[in-house]
């Protein structure tokens, strides 16, 4: 893209997206809220990507907010709602699933920009951290929906309030990351999980994203009705024929995204 804070790179039908502000841990500031956001959606818009791994240059995924950049008069509300969150919306609601490759640390809005994507790879000797409590405030970027949704409320309200830090190793059993693998592999592995599920047929990838978003916050015969909807779409799809007549042959199916 140009820029000092926020590396894009595409290889085949995979973006690679990297917070690149390492002299500052990848903490955010406005200039990289902005520019991170205009990468994402770069991706989100590009019918070519199908995944979009998202890593951070350096020691660290991301350290949060920048402490010595924010000023006693900036308006909490202005950079909550209108600089993070269009951030955490895009990667919802993009079609494409995106992937977290976390090494050294996630803390603060750094941790809620990891847990808000789709899926989630820690090098062995990483960490997720909230210390919202050791500076007064509550955790953001919907962190609070994030942790209780996952762990419940007695376990993420632990967590939270004692700004535990929560090594590699307890994320995947808490089920915050999906796996942990060697610092020295972190970007490796997760291009190699992001190659094997651009194979995958992409109109079903990006309906299961969107009806399981939605069972998050919604009750079993919405989510029902919801799958019932999708599928019709999906079985008139091209992708549906060839992948049911690959699996009768017996060969790779070639999904084209119709």
């Amino acid at each position: 893209m140009g820029n000092e804070l926020v590396k894009y790179d595409q290889k085949d039908a995979i973006s690679i997206i990297t917070i690149n502000r390492f002299d500052a841990m990848n903490a955010f500031n406005a200039e990289l809220r902005s520019e991170l956001y205009a990468a994402i959606k770069r991706a989100a818009s590009d019918q070519s990507i199908k995944v979009v791994v998202l890593t951070g240059e350096g020691r660290s995924f991301s350290a949060g907010a920048d402490l010595k950049a924010i000023e006693a008069s900036d308006d909490v509300e202005e950079v909550l709602q209108k600089e993070y969150r269009p951030i955490f919306e895009i990667i919802t609601s993009m079609r494409q699933p995106i992937i977290a490759a976390v090494g050294g640390s996630a803390a603060g809005i750094g941790m809620s920009c990891a847990l808000a994507c789709d899926l989630l790879i820690m090098a062995d000797d990483a960490f997720l951290l909230s210390p919202f409590t050791t500076i007064s405030l509550v955790p953001d970027g919907g962190l609070n929906w994030l942790l209780v949704n996952q762990l419940g409320y007695r376990r993420a309200l632990q967590l939270s309030i004692e700004s535990e830090r929560i090594d590699a190793a307890r994320c995947v059993e808490l089920g915050l990351a999906n796996k942990s693998v060697s610092s020295a592999l972190l970007l490796e592995e997760a291009l190699e999980w992001a190659e094997r599920l651009a194979q995958r047929a992409p109109l079903s990838v990006f309906a299961t994203k969107k009806v399981m978003r939605f069972a998050a916050a919604n009750d079993w015969a919405q989510t029902y009705d919801m799958e019932v909807a999708l599928n019709i779409g999906l079985r008139a799809s091209a992708d549906h024929a060839e992948g049911v007549a690959a699996f009768l042959e017996k060969r790779k199916a070639n999904f084209e995204g119709k």
